[in-house]
């Protein structure tokens, strides 16, 4: 029987794969992230807008022209005629509007929290991406290693293969032994099917943020040890927390905005009219005022309800606050989690199975056990090799995810 059947092929397809592949870093992986990503082009582009927009936030109104006919008479011997009488004229001015200074500003730093909103929001954005990628490439890295460990129990377990069907030929096993090593080899297949599975998954969702398909994670993999006092001291500094912030100092800038309209505005014109020669021409200069008369109908209203805005986005940003140090905790309670099934399995764990296969493999040299429990053992190491390995990059990733998505000293 020949016991690679479907297994070369999987091993020449994994070959043929790496050749096509290009190798890729954590640290490059995590700068390919503030590369060409459509998602941080566009919040930059909207930070851009919002600077644009904030240039002129508090600039004067446009002038506004006027012409027309004034005092032209529609009744009596003089009707319609624009030479009879001494007010009628043909008028042209200018007019421009001057809101109040209070407005002005308000204006201006309603224009500029949108900036720091956007800005806040790309923060986010990159942060969110900074976290997928390196989760991304941790799970490539641990699936590369996981199936680099599988093919090498996979080679172990078929070099007994000739002394399985010797001892089946010389009648000192039974010919259903053979079947174990069979079954072993397919336990252990079927597993790296499932990681290979695993791999590509995080090649396509790594390959979103780097510039070529089918990568390969090269290098060491990011430590899973953290300090979390210091993680603890950075959260206010944390994305989330400046865009609360900033979305409060946009309420609070209405807020401004709304008390400005209490203050009258002032406007300024001037008209030139011509008349007739044997009257003169007249030049016009005319001021104006708001008159803020109503404020209790009009003002106080508005501004009860930008205060309302900015008391409720101040409310947001302490519930935003309390929920991202829940978050914190309970993935900071999961890493300890995984750090703790991680250690335990490669030092306490892993000497048990490895003093097993030991210990089966100096019996069956002295003849006190058979073949098949030499087979069990190192196959049952093997598994929890992939195990250990598979815990250790739950480790690894609960403390990258905790370092980019807490930590202000992101790569």
């Amino acid at each position: 029987m020949d016991w690679r059947i479907g297994w070369v092929p999987f091993s020449a397809l994994l070959a043929a794969q790496a050749a096509q592949a290009q190798s890729v870093g954590y640290e490059e992986a995590l700068a390919a992230v503030r590369g060409e990503q459509p998602v941080l082009e566009a919040g930059a582009l909207r930070v851009q807008s919002r600077r644009e927009a904030a240039e002129a936030a508090d600039e004067l109104p446009d002038p506004r022209l006027r012409a027309g006919v004034m005092n032209l008479p529609v009744s009596g011997p003089a009707a319609f005629e624009l030479d009879r009488q001494l007010p009628t004229q043909v008028a042209i001015g200018i007019e421009q509007e001057i809101p109040n200074l209070a407005r002005r500003r308000a204006r201006y730093g309603v224009a500029s929290s949108e900036v720091r909103v956007a800005e806040a929001r790309l923060g986010m954005a990159e942060r969110n991406l900074l976290a997928s990628a390196g989760t991304a490439w941790v799970s490539l890295f641990y699936a590369q290693e996981r199936l680099d460990l599988a093919s090498t129990a996979l080679d172990e377990l078929r070099a007994f293969i000739p002394v399985a069907n010797s001892a089946v030929a010389s009648g000192s096993a039974r010919p259903a032994e053979s079947l174990v090593i069979r079954r072993e080899l397919l336990g252990i297949e079927d597993a790296a099917t499932s990681i290979e599975a695993e791999r590509e998954t995080a090649q396509a969702q790594l390959s979103r943020y780097i510039p070529f398909p089918d990568p390969v994670a090269l290098g060491e993999a990011p430590t899973a040890a953290l300090d979390e006092n210091q993680l603890r001291f950075e959260l206010e500094g944390n994305p989330e927390l400046i865009l609360a912030d900033a979305e409060r100092d946009r309420a609070e800038a209405g807020v401004a905005l709304a008390r400005a309209e209490k203050r009258p505005d002032f406007g300024v014109s001037v008209n030139y009219g011509r008349r007739d020669q044997a009257f003169g021409d007249a030049v016009s200069v005319m001021g104006s005022i708001t008159l803020p008369i109503f404020t209790d109908r009009r003002q106080n209203p508005r501004i009860a309800a930008a205060e309302a805005d900015a008391a409720a986005a101040l409310a947001e940003r302490e519930d935003r606050r309390r929920a991202l140090v829940a978050d914190f905790e309970a993935d900071l309670a999961t890493w300890r989690s995984t750090m703790r099934q991680w250690r335990r399995a490669r030092d306490e764990l892993l000497p048990l199975a490895r003093d097993r296969v030991d210990l089966e493999t100096a019996s069956f040299a002295a003849g006190r056990a058979d073949l098949v429990d030499v087979i069990a053992a190192k196959s049952a190491l093997a598994l929890l090799e992939l195990e250990i390995l598979e815990r250790e990059q739950a480790a690894v990733q609960a403390a990258v995810e905790l370092q980019l998505t807490y930590g202000e000293g992101r790569p």
